[in-house]
């Protein structure tokens, strides 16, 4: 039997998906204001009601100590794959990656190395280099900077040679592209998806297979918000 509750109109998938989309690209909810031009509607109180029926429903919760700041619990199960990946599209950091000239200041965070599949922990424990980002991801928590090594999560926009910027987390939603730590020991940057007492990592690439663990092998160290595009 269907959950009359869990299922969701187009608009309110749409709705759901696009807010997930700005929250990875950008840390940062939209505004009632960027939510009406992404779905067409003529007036904000048809927005409040897709963000209400959306809370009722238990796929995202309105945070109390931020105005209009939305969290997003679940994704819709019908879903599908390209629907997951086309709901990050990396906000790519505008100006020149320069990091041997960089002023230090309050928007400046440490690059950790590079990651790629199995990357050992001690390789990205160590700063390399250091990277400023926007006024508003430094307000929204804690980052750091890693540089991608490898083609593993291409159909989701992360190329090889990007720096990709992480917000320090223990928690992930499923859907969300993570920094895991397998065993204490290897570092990964794939999909996160929790099924039950089993946890799969999932690359953006049909070459790479999903990689399944149990729930005690694996800890969240943080979650992708944004990167710098290397054109070189």
């Amino acid at each position: 039997m269907y959950d009359i509750c869990s299922m969701l109109t187009k608009k309110q998938k749409n709705l759901l998906l696009f807010i997930n989309k700005k929250l990875r690209g950008t840390g940062v909810s939209p505004s009632y204001e960027e939510m009406k031009n992404a779905l067409n509607l003529k007036s904000k109180s048809g927005i409040h009601r897709l963000v209400t029926a959306l809370e009722e429903r238990g796929f995202i919760k309105r945070l109390a100590h931020k105005a209009r700041a939305l969290e997003v619990l679940k994704l819709p199960e019908t879903a599908s794959a390209n629907d997951i990946y086309n709901s990050f599209s990396p906000s790519v950091i505008s100006g020149g990656l320069d990091t041997q000239n960089i002023k230090r200041g309050v928007n400046e965070i440490p690059v950790l190395g590079k990651i790629a599949a199995g990357t050992p922990i001690d390789a990205i424990q160590n700063e390399v280099s250091r990277v400023t980002i926007p006024e508003e991801l430094s307000k929204n928590g804690e980052h750091f900077g890693l540089k991608v090594s490898g083609d593993s999560m291409i159909e989701a926009g992360i190329n090889d040679g990007d720096t990709v910027i992480v917000k320090k987390a223990n928690t992930a939603n499923n859907g969300q592209i993570v920094v895991a730590l397998i065993d204490d020991h290897e570092a990964m940057l794939k999909k996160i998806r929790k099924k039950g007492k089993v946890i799969a990592l999932e690359s953006a690439n049909k070459r790479y297979e999903t990689k399944i663990f149990g729930p005690d092998r694996v800890k969240v160290q943080g979650v992708l918000v944004s990167l710098y595009r290397n054109f070189q």
